[in-house]
């Protein structure tokens, strides 16, 4: 195809994992958003890409941490780190937020959760995160919370009640309820529960790969016929082996498209745009890095010490003009492949934001 498509991530990192902050902010569980590092090289490097937008992470994750004062300051910390790159980054709180990046050539950040502990026992408060600029909320981890249960729960585990309230409190303020790490019930009810379309924004595909971090056949199906939105991650989830590749990558984007049309399916890499430089030392940080997950009661079925926890061959600046390459070799069309690159997530958003 010529030219790059608008390119989005629907999860994904604004981070320089080879600066000495981000270096010892792997170690931790929870980092912080001072611990992440957006300096001169994340920024030209994510613009080199052609990356879009990208749906980051803030605030509470799991550890020790007071979920909702945590979160609130992470809020603040982003919007600080947007607010000293005018020229490169644009907060995104709506579709055409994302077209203004795309038209100025800058990265639109949109704020995502990754667990909805920080509502506690408040559904009050998704109107707060609505306000503060967050669009998107992953209603449960890898474990179980008080709204549902996460991939390593038992796969039974239904959504709660309060968890339907705060489905309802999210659809009310037009966020979207992401159930990415969820387990395959909850992920089940709570697609029947909202009123609006929902989103697995990073995962892959069981029916390939049987790892609870990856979705069946049915709840993408789900999914899907209810007008929402599925990203492919780039994650060791996409292979038994867990030595995902770029031919993975392709393969779980095929499948998908084959379960729920093209009109539904995207990418959350679950990564930066900037490369690990020395894979060599960052292998030793992993394994203590994975330990400590696992000490912890987080991890996921496939996480392991001798995995990276990103497909070794589709990173760095051209991660996504070869993943266009692969694509195309497969046969897809360009019109499938701009919609998988970023214009199904705008337009999903479009239909969640703008409802």
């Amino acid at each position: 195809m010529t030219g790059t498509p608008l390119i989005v991530n629907a999860l994904g990192q604004l981070d320089n994992p080879n600066s000495a902050r981000s270096e010892a902010a792997a170690g931790d569980l929870n980092p912080s958003g001072e611990q992440i590092t957006v300096d001169a090289r994340t920024l030209a490097e994510a613009r080199a890409s052609g990356l879009t937008a990208v749906n980051i992470t803030l605030g509470y994750v799991m550890g020790d941490l007071e979920p909702y004062e945590h979160t609130l300051h992470e809020i603040d910390v982003w919007d600080d780190v947007i607010a000293r790159h005018p020229a490169d980054l644009l907060k995104v709180t709506t579709v055409e937020d994302i077209r203004t990046a795309a038209r100025d050539g800058r990265v639109g950040v949109i704020y995502g959760f990754q667990n909805a502990e920080a509502v506690g026992d408040d559904a009050s408060r998704v109107a707060t995160f609505a306000e503060r600029g967050v669009r998107v909320v992953q209603l449960t981890y890898n474990q179980a919370n008080r709204l549902g249960g996460g991939s390593m729960a038992p796969g039974d585990t239904p959504l709660t009640a309060f968890g339907r309230e705060v489905v309802e409190a999210l659809n009310d303020r037009h966020l979207m309820v992401d159930l990415s790490h969820s387990g395959e019930r909850t992920c089940l009810d709570a697609a029947v529960h909202s009123r609006a379309p929902i989103s697995v924004n990073h995962t892959g595909c069981r029916a390939l790969t049987d790892l609870p971090r990856n979705k069946t056949d049915e709840e993408l199906r789900l999914v899907a016929s209810r007008g929402g939105f599925v990203g492919v991650y780039f994650m060791p989830f996409l292979n038994p082996t867990g030595h995902a590749r770029a031919a993975d990558v392709v393969e779980h984007l095929a499948h998908a498209v084959n379960v729920c049309g093209e009109d539904h399916v995207g990418i959350g890499t679950d990564g930066p745009v900037t490369a690990i430089d020395d894979l060599d030392a960052y292998r030793e940080r992993l394994a203590e890095h994975v330990a400590k997950r696992r000490e912890a009661g987080v991890s996921a079925a496939g996480e392991r010490a001798d995995t990276f926890p990103f497909v070794v061959d589709l990173r760095g600046v051209d991660q996504f003009r070869e993943l266009i390459r692969l694509l195309e070799r497969r046969g897809f069309s360009s019109g499938r492949i701009e919609k998988i690159m970023g214009r199904n997530f705008v337009d999903y958003a479009a239909r969640v934001w703008e409802a």
